[in-house]
């Protein structure tokens, strides 16, 4: 079978985006494992809970390498198109995933949007059919809201008015 890239990627600044993301959440792991050390030392535990928070250590170091490899690689492989009957999504580093949600399905479309996306203009959509949800990660942000805007005409959804 021959592998077609689809139409559209992700922004350019979701490497760094993934990375500082994946940076302060190995920085909180690692101040855990630092603490659980420091218990060890404190309360004397026996030798077989240091061997496991060594194991942890070994652990956190091949997470915090391959964070620094993983977003460029997801970054290659991340990509999507749409027309007025589907969107098809592909991604996946070593298992590549291709998605086809046909645009009667879709139910809801939001955009999200956190502090680190916020600093780089960019935004996440999220897709919700009846049983299930997907998301393409870190788009800039007016062709994010043109997609959600897109999607929610070609899925025929109505704004509910609270």
């Amino acid at each position: 079978m021959e592998y077609k890239k689809l139409e559209h990627t992700l922004s350019p600044s979701f490497p760094k985006i993934k990375l500082i993301s994946d940076t302060i959440i190995n920085l909180v792991g690692l101040l855990v494992v630092v603490g659980l050390f420091w218990l060890y030392d404190y309360f004397s535990w026996p030798t077989w809970a240091f061997w496991i928070l060594m194991f942890l250590i070994v652990f956190s170091i091949l997470g915090c390498i391959w964070s620094f490899i993983e977003p460029t690689l997801l970054y290659r492989s991340w990509s999507y198109q749409y027309d007025h009957n589907y969107l098809q999504i592909s991604f996946g580093i070593m298992k590549k995933q291709w998605i086809t949600i046909p645009m009667t399905k879709i139910q809801a479309v939001s955009t999200i949007q956190g502090p680190i996306m916020q600093r780089f203009n960019t935004r996440s959509i999220k897709i919700e059919t009846m049983g299930s949800a997907h998301t393409i990660p870190a788009l800039e942000e007016s062709i994010a809201l043109q997609l959600r805007e897109d999607l929610a005409e070609y899925a025929k959804l109505k704004e509910v008015d609270e």
